[in-house]
Order: C-alpha cells, then sequence, then structure tokens
C-alpha cells in the first residue's frame, strides 16, 4: 500500500509560503502523493491553485483532489484547468471527484445544491471528450487524462466509480469502514463490467507531538460542526500518537487499500517528519 499525505491548504490561517514548504519537505520523504481538499465557503486555498504551487516544487510525487467538489464549477473551464495542471506537474494529477457534503459551498457559489449528482455524473462523462475533440487546450499530459476517483457513501457514488473512473476514494473512517466501502465498490465494479478491480484509496486525519492534539481537535470540530452530534466520532478517530498511525495504515493495508492518504489537522511543518517517522514502523 502507497501512503500520501495532504497539504495544509485546508486549514485556517496558513500561509501560502508553508504550503510550498510543506510540499517540498513532503517531496523529500517517501510520500507517494499529496492531496488536497475542496471548500469554497471556508478558510482554505483553492485545491487546484494549491496543487499548481505543489507541482512547481516536486517532481515525483503524484497530485491529487481529495476531493473536488465538481458541480460547483463549469464543465468546460474545470477541463482545461485539469488538463493545465496535469501538464504543469508532467503527468502526475490523480482527479477525486465528489459531491460535496455541505449546502453552503453550493449557496455561496451561487449554485443550485440540488441535482448535483446528475451534474457530476453528466461531467464524468463530458471531460474526456472534452479533451478527446481537443476543442480546449492544453490537452492532458496523461493520454486521455489523468485518472479518476470518485468518493461518497451512497449508492450512485459507487457506481459513477464502476462506469466513469478508475477506481473509489473512501472518505474517512476506521480500517472496518473502508473495508466495507471497498467491498461495495468491488461488487459495483464486477456489475459494470468492468475487468479487474478498482484502485481503492483511503483518508485519515494526524496530529503529533505533545502541543498538537488540542490545536487538532479545534480544528476538527470548526470544520466538521455541520455534522452535529457525529463529530465529537469524527474527532475521536484523529490518530495523534505513532502507535496509532501504524495501527490505522496496518488496518488500511489489510482491509486492501491501495493507497492512504493522511490529511494533517494541524499546519506545523515539522507534522512531515514526524509522520514519515511514524509510518516508516509500519512500511
Amino acid at each position: 500500500m502507497r501512503i500520501g499525505i495532504g497539504l495544509p491548504s485546508g486549514i485556517p490561517g496558513v500561509r501560502g509560503d508553508l504550503v510550498v514548504r510543506w510540499a517540498e519537505r513532503a517531496e523529500a520523504a517517501p510520500f507517494s502523493s499529496l492531496a488536497v481538499i475542496d471548500r469554497v465557503a471556508y478558510d482554505s486555498y483553492d485545491p487546484l491553485l494549491a496543487l499548481a504551487a505543489a507541482a512547481g516544487v516536486t517532481r515525483r510525487v503524484r497530485l491529487v483532489t481529495a476531493i473536488l467538489v465538481s458541480p460547483l464549477r463549469n464543465t468546460v473551464l474545470l477541463a482545461k484547468e485539469l488538463a493545465s495542471l496535469d501538464q504543469l506537474s508532467a503527468g502526475r494529477l490523480v482527479v477525486g471527484f465528489g459531491v460535496g457534503a455541505r449546502e453552503e459551498d453550493y449557496a455561496m457559489a451561487g449554485v443550485d445544491h440540488r441535482g448535483r449528482g446528475s451534474r457530476l455524473t453528466e461531467q464524468l462523462r463530458t471531460l474526456r471528450r472534452i479533451w478527446e475533440e481537443g476543442k480546449v487546450g492544453p490537452p492532458p499530459a496523461q493520454p486521455g487524462g489523468p485518472p479518476f476517483l470518485v468518493g461518497g457513501f451512497a449508492d450512485e457514488a459507487f457506481a459513477r466509480a464502476a462506469r466513469y473512473a478508475q477506481g473509489y476514494f473512501h472518505g474517512g473512517g476506521p480500517p472496518r469502514a473502508f473495508g466495507r466501502g471497498a467491498e461495495l465498490a468491488r461488487i459495483a465494479w464486477r456489475e459494470a463490467g468492468r475487468p479487474g478491480e478498482p484502485e481503492l484509496w483511503g483518508q485519515g486525519y494526524f496530529a503529533l507531538g505533545e502541543d498538537a492534539r488540542e490545536r487538532a481537535i479545534r480544528y476538527m470540530r470548526d470544520y466538521y460542526a455541520f455534522t452535529g452530534p457525529l463529530v465529537e466520532r469524527i474527532v475521536g478517530q484523529l490518530l495523534t500518537t505513532p502507535q496509532a498511525v501504524v495501527q490505522f495504515v496496518e488496518g488500511y493495508a489489510e482491509a486492501g487499500c491501495h493507497e492512504l492518504v493522511l490529511m494533517p489537522a494541524v499546519p506545523d511543518p515539522d507534522q512531515v517528519d514526524r509522520l514519515a517517522e511514524a509510518v516508516a514502523c509500519a512500511w
């Protein structure tokens, strides 16, 4: 199983130079990917711009949206942005798509929240056709365009992943929850007549070090406040010790995960080194 790390671009108050330095540090560590979240009505960076900045200071790691709330965006402009980012990163882009969980992002963008699932399906159908027709340049660096992943927990999400993507992105939770999602993704894959099996990605949050835990909890409670009483369950899954990271990594590997992305809950640059040391025990 490969292990990636998130950029701190989704944490309020982070300076732009920190995002760039974090990307450089992750490139020097043995992580396979750099991932970003996507919010509109929140103090966070645009995900594609953050990945473009990371592309300029890295040469090896893959650049991942985990996930991109694409129904908020115009499909033709999105095709151009994704192809541009794929070129700027020399073919290292992986695009995770989803409908997003927060209605306030749609309200802020002036986009109707209703029908977001059908719009995502249409985008997945249309993006590759736009690139094939070549009417919007540049062409993606990867032939046919970057790999697609689809996130979400509804039946429709698994069906979209099976029909239009290379894999499924599970949005978090303990390894047993990932295992259930992975099995549903495999079932949908087979029902769609796809050969082989889907690429399976997972996600968790970490904050390592004596002074990191309380700050991380404040961030998680703020970021997931929309879930109501479920927020404390999400906070309880935060990985705050090297031992917890190792157990989490081993659990996801046993559950069949192909790539696990660990997102930071505090933006201190030394978190990259602390996580690299922790996962070294599991690799």
